[in-house]
C-alpha cells in the first residue's frame, strides 16, 4: 500500500513539472534570415502588432553558424546586448533567453556572427518569441 502512494505521488509531481509555465507559453516564430558569408551583421525585424515577449531562442538550419552575440532592440527605444559566442550546427538552437521585466515589445533583433570554416551552405537563422 505504501508503495503505491509513493508512486502515485511520484507520478503527481512528475506530471506537473511538465505542465510548468516554460511549457504552457506559446512560441512564435518572429522571423528568419539567411545569413551571408560576405556579412557578418543581420538584422531581424520583428513586426508583430502583438509583439509582447519574456523570451526569445534562436534556431539554425541548413549550416553551421559562430554566432558572437545579439542585440535586442524594444518598442520603448532600450537596446539588450546579449553575449552567446556558440558555434552552432544546422538543426541546433540557443538556450532560452529570458527577458528582463515583465512582458517587452521587440522591434528588432540584430545578429552578429561570422561563417569562417564553416560548410559551404548557408545557414538560416529562426528567431523564435515566446509570449
Amino acid at each position: 500500500m505504501k508503495i503505491k502512494l509513493f508512486l502515485f505521488a511520484f507520478a503527481a509531481l512528475a506530471a506537473m513539472s511538465f505542465t510548468s509555465n516554460d511549457f504552457a507559453r506559446p512560441w512564435e516564430l518572429l522571423g528568419q534570415r539567411k545569413v551571408n558569408f560576405a556579412a557578418d551583421r543581420d538584422e531581424i525585424l520583428v513586426t508583430r502588432a502583438e509583439g509582447l515577449f519574456t523570451g526569445l531562442q534562436l534556431k539554425v538550419k541548413r549550416g553551421p553558424i559562430n554566432m558572437h552575440r545579439v542585440v535586442v532592440h524594444y518598442g520603448n527605444g532600450e537596446t539588450q546586448e546579449i553575449e552567446l559566442r556558440e558555434n552552432f550546427r544546422a538543426g541546433s538552437a540557443s538556450r532560452i533567453i529570458d527577458l528582463p521585466g515583465n512582458k517587452r515589445v521587440i522591434r528588432k533583433v540584430v545578429l552578429f556572427y561570422d561563417t569562417k570554416n564553416f560548410a559551404a551552405s548557408k545557414a538560416v537563422v529562426e528567431l523564435w518569441g515566446r509570449h
